[in-house]
C-alpha cells in the first residue's frame, strides 16, 4: 500500500491539499469521480483516501462504500472533511465506512499531520 488519494473536486481544496502532499513528499493523485478514484486505488492500493464529503461529482458516500468493500483495499484508511452544519452527511459517511470524519476547518488546520505519515524518504 502507498500514497493517498484526495476524492475532491474544489479547486481551492484540491490545489492546498496537492501542494501540502508536494511540500511533504507524499504520493498523492487527486480524482474528481467514482470511476478515477476505483482506477487509481486498483494501480496504487493508497493507504489513505481522503473524501470532500460535499464534492457531488465524487460521489462520496457511494465512493466510501465502494472502497471499504473491496477486498484489495481492505487496509485502507477512508478521512472525510465536510461543512459542519451537514450532520446528516457526517451520520451517511460514517454508515458508509468512513474512518475519520473532519469539520472542514479541522481538516485544513491538520491537513500536514494528517499527510505526513505517508511521506516517502
Amino acid at each position: 500500500m502507498g500514497g493517498v488519494i484526495a476524492a475532491v473536486d474544489d479547486l481551492f481544496f484540491g490545489a492546498k491539499i496537492l501542494e501540502t502532499a508536494q511540500r511533504l513528499n507524499v504520493p498523492l493523485a487527486l480524482v474528481r469521480s467514482p470511476e478515477e478514484l476505483a482506477e487509481k486505488a486498483r494501480a496504487t492500493h493508497p493507504a489513505l483516501v481522503i473524501f470532500d464529503l460535499n464534492a457531488e461529482g465524487c460521489r462520496p458516500v457511494e465512493a466510501i462504500r465502494q472502497v471499504k468493500a473491496n477486498p484489495d483495499l481492505q487496509g485502507t484508511i477512508a478521512l472525510g472533511f465536510f461543512s459542519h452544519v451537514q450532520h446528516e452527511l457526517k451520520t451517511a459517511a460514517a454508515e458508509a465506512g468512513c474512518d475519520r470524519i473532519l469539520a472542514r476547518s479541522a481538516f485544513t488546520a491538520q491537513l500536514p499531520d494528517i499527510l505526513r505519515p505517508y511521506a516517502t524518504t
